[in-house]
């Protein structure tokens, strides 16, 4: 691609329009400050009411993962549009009195597929798609998800994803089709594409509003850090990062998420991109001439400076046009605040202008004057399209193009449909490790096979191909003897995740072994098979591409399936022969990214040779080497490991609440990182923190969790993190008060890390359940039973975390990391 040395003016394919413009600024000159900030303010399902609509006159809404229609997850496309249309005719009647009307619109992450809704179709995750190397294919599937997203009733999809990862370290990494701009501007174009259309397919309701996103640098961020700041210079922002923005918007996508990260380069320090009028104003909208509605992440307005969760003045002033906002509280503190800040002239009254423009500019393209309310639109697709034939095939063959076969030896594929097979490996039955972050729950992690009608897990295909008969699952490799057996396939792969819950520590290796007790069982089960088996063909499922070189070198055969979706018959196409005994299919995946050598490798400029280059991939069909992919046993990785964080060696700690330099925080499986308020109670669906007095003045925190995992956390301010290997091996132990008012309902972990979900915690319910009902007792846990669960000292910055995803209510203070045991 040819080198940008400035920000380039783009042509949108979905150009000004005379008459939507007059439409749009006819009603703008008429509403009222408090209608025009209700058309900015975007609450989640759960935190508004149609009553809510009406009264503030809000412009939109989504349904974040894991919301549904009356919390029923199970809720298909009668349901979905039923619950829309009761809030579009809330808006039709906030109406009924001025001589304008504002359409509602419904916004929803279908990021691979409709992934949040039942029944719907689940393609691969975008890593998966850029090993296929078919922008036409892409089209498809977005053309496809656009009709079972219509079919619920819903207008606009925030999709598609075009970062460009540069560290496999991010949780997100996933979300991007290639390290390589120029597939990721192929594939950002022909998303946009799918999903909406021409501008008459988007106003006819065919196709859905599309959104490029996040702009911009989120995949360049220092050590991969979820939610971080990207480092380099404007020109690598430019024609690294951008690329599938310019694309997307020349497709003309309709809209464009801010990343919640930040940029520091070439002198500048846009902190938070939320609140960088320069990248979100002076580039995006004035320099690229981008004209449909710029939106703020997940409540990403107060990672902003002189931001608060009930205020986002100074991302509005950058240029942000709706404010997604989680809480009730917050949606409705950021919309009184807006109209002080409006009315007292700190906000610009043409800031507010253009933003309201933009998103009557959009729903007029998007034909919302025009359609029936949600429920009585496109009658013909509301029971035929979620997960309609052609949309499955269209994933299956998605699947097969996806595929990356790294290694191929003794001639181990296809294998015929009568051999007796041996299915092993911590993914051999386990949905969820297809199917990743993203699916029907933002972490993925609670899913089975009830959620996928249809689905099957490698195991289920493979039975489907070979009989009953002829396979046996054994996960653990506890029962059976590989030598019985033709072939033992393995299939291994990392646990879901979404967002910061995936990122990799920056003091830990991308070594697949190494990240979490399963995995490292996984390679066990290699090592054992290498002494018993016939034939070893592993498949392995991930995120990313992890320092897996001893699987590799132990298997005779070995895939990259990425995150393929819940239906694995494309895998068994590619693995097996057809009915006739002839190969059907062959491998057409290449890398998108290059698969690393060593265990730190994790940069795409890390200066490491990759053990697999970019664009690598074998067929069955060629030959010599290339067919057979061997090169005799790849060299391990040796390299020492780099000093760690200094040890421990106060005697006693105290870490809170209401002690520097040790900082609260909770998140939630649907929610990221916030703060604890100090002095106030902080109030969500989830979950109720209140600080009380305990021994001292706010010494210790009431908290009542709900029915969502949620984690409460002791930071360490400035990040620094602490080895307690040597506290933990001298009989030091983590110590607390609590008092239990509601004992937890079920299991109520305690650890003393932030890497959930990479490693484990300790159950302490059942000491909790034994505890005296409304009194302050002092609990105490060795870490020795922390070390015995799994849980590893030498990079400690979060000392104290609970957790737990039932509801229970109790006070915890005086926490304490303590070296002496007691006598």
């Amino acid at each position: 691609m040819d080198h940008l040395p400035a920000w380039p003016r783009l042509l949108s394919d979905i150009g000004i329009d005379r008459a939507v413009e007059e439409a749009a600024r006819g009603i703008l000159v008429q509403m009222t400050v408090e209608e025009k900030i209700g058309q900015m303010i975007q609450p989640d399902l759960v935190e508004l009411t149609a009553e809510d609509v009406r009264a503030y006159r809000i412009g939109s809404a989504l349904n974040g993962a894991g919301r549904w229609p009356g919390g029923n997850r199970r809720s298909g496309a009668k349901e979905w549009a039923s619950t829309i249309s009761e809030f579009w005719e809330a808006a039709e009647e906030a109406y009924r009195d001025r001589p304008f009307r504002i359409p509602f619109m419904w916004a929803s992450d279908a990021v691979h597929g409709h992934n949040n809704v039942h029944g719907a179709t689940i393609f691969p995750h975008n890593i998966g798609l850029g090993a296929a190397r078919d922008p036409e294919l892409v089209r498809r599937i977005g053309a496809a998800t656009a009709r079972e997203v219509a079919a619920t009733g819903m207008d606009w999809t925030f999709a598609p994803t075009v970062t460009t990862p540069r560290d496999l370290r991010w949780g997100r990494c996933y979300e991007g089709y290639s390290q390589d701009p120029e597939i990721v501007h192929a594939y950002a174009h022909a998303m946009v594409k799918g999903l909406q259309g021409e501008a008459e397919s988007l106003r006819a309701g065919s196709g859905v509003v599309s959104c490029v996103k996040h702009w911009v640098g989120d995949g360049g961020t220092f050590e991969g850090e979820d939610r971080g700041i990207a480092r380099c210079s404007e020109d690598e922002l430019r024609n690294v990062h951008s690329r599938g923005f310019f694309a997307g918007i020349e497709a003309g996508a309709q809209s464009v998420m801010v990343t919640y990260s930040g940029w520091e380069g070439s002198g500048r320090v846009e902190t938070r991109i939320h609140g960088s009028q320069y990248l979100v104003t002076d580039v995006l909208k004035d320099a690229l001439g981008f004209d449909g509605i710029v939106i703020g992440d997940w409540d990403a307005h107060p990672y902003v400076e002189g931001c608060t969760p009930g205020d986002a003045g100074n991302v509005i002033r950058a240029g942000v046009d709706v404010l997604m906002v989680s809480t009730r509280e917050k949606w409705q503190a950021v919309y009184r605040s807006a109209v002080e800040q409006v009315r007292s002239g700190a906000i610009p009254m043409s800031r507010i202008d253009d933003a309201v423009l933009r998103i009557l500019r959009v729903k007029q393209r998007a034909g919302l004057w025009d359609k029936q309310p949600p429920a009585e639109r496109r009658p013909e697709d509301r029971a035929t399209a979620l997960g309609a034939p052609e949309h499955r095939e269209l994933a299956r063959t998605a699947v097969r193009k996806s595929l990356v076969l790294l290694k191929h030896d003794n001639a181990a594929l296809p294998l015929a449909r009568t051999s007796k097979v041996l299915i092993t490996g911590s993914a051999a039955d386990a949905v969820r490790k297809q199917t990743g972050g993203y699916t029907v729950t933002w972490q993925g992690d609670d899913v089975g096979m009830d959620d996928f009608p249809g689905g099957l897990t490698v195991a289920d295909a493979v039975r489907s191909v070979v009989g009953e008969d002829r396979c046996t699952v054994d996960p653990h490799l506890e029962h059976a003897d590989p030598s019985e057996y033709d072939v033992v396939l393995v299939a291994i792969g990392e646990d879901p995740y979404a967002e910061m819950f995936g990122d990799i520590k920056p003091w830990r290796s991308i070594a697949y072994a190494e990240l979490k007790p399963a995995y490292a069982h996984d390679l066990a089960v290699l090592r054992r098979l290498r002494e018993s088996a016939s034939k070893v063909v592993t498949v392995a499922f991930g995120g990313r591409p992890l320092y897996m070189t001893e699987e590799i070198n132990l298997s005779d055969a070995f895939v990259a399936a990425w995150l393929p979706g819940p239906d694995a018959r494309g895998i068994t196409d590619l693995l097996f022969l057809d009915a006739q005994g002839q190969r059907a299919h062959d491998f057409q995946g290449r890398l998108s990214f290059a698969w690393p050598r060593g265990r730190h490798a994790a940069t795409v400029d890390s200066g490491h040779e990759p053990l697999f280059p970019y664009g690598y991939g074998l067929t069955l069909q060629a030959t010599g080497d290339a067919a057979t992919g061997s090169t005799g046993p790849l060299p391990l990785d040796e390299e020492e490991e780099t000093a760690g964080a200094p040890s421990l060696t106060a005697s006693r700690v105290a870490i809170g609440p209401g002690t520097d330099p040790y900082v609260f925080e909770y998140s939630a499986t649907d929610n990221g990182p916030q703060p604890i308020a100090s002095e106030s109670r902080t109030e969500t669906a989830f979950i109720s923190v209140e600080p009380i007095d305990h021994l001292g003045h706010r010494d210790a925190i009431s908290l009542t969790f709900r029915d969502i995992r949620t984690f409460v956390y002791a930071r360490e301010s400035g990040g620094k993190p602490y080895d307690l290997r040597d506290l933990a091996a001298a009989g030091g132990r983590l110590s607390f008060h609590v008092r239990v008012f509601e004992a937890p309902a079920g299991p109520f972990h305690l650890t003393c890390h932030d890497d959930y979900p990479q490693q484990p915690a300790l159950d302490i319910a059942d000491r909790l359940r034994e505890l005296p009902v409304g009194e302050w007792v002092p609990f105490e846990v060795p870490l020795a039973e922390l070390a015995a669960v799994g849980v590893e000292f030498d990079h400690v910055d979060v000392p104290f975390m609970v957790y737990t995803e039932q509801p229970a209510r109790l006070d915890i203070g005086g926490i304490q990391l303590v070296a002496t045991p007691r006598a």
